[in-house]
């Protein structure tokens, strides 16, 4: 298992200041939750999966099985 981020360097630059401009938390979700601060819980939750394979919810981290 590997985790990387996107291959696209527009992509995790746009993503990592949205991070900056939110404190931490995704900012693809409204909610500033635990749940929520980056690596999110619902990518974590991916990473566990040993069958999952594929981009976090905004698409800045990529799981390679």
């Amino acid at each position: 298992m590997k985790i990387r981020f996107n291959e696209d360097a527009e992509t995790v630059a746009r993503i990592r200041e949205g991070l900056r401009k939110k404190d931490g938390y995704c900012p693809c979700r409204l909610q500033r939750t635990e749940d929520n601060i980056c690596m999110c819980k619902e990518f974590r939750e991916q990473i566990a999966d040993p069958e999952f394979e594929g981009y976090c919810h905004c698409r800045l981290y990529y799981k390679e099985k």
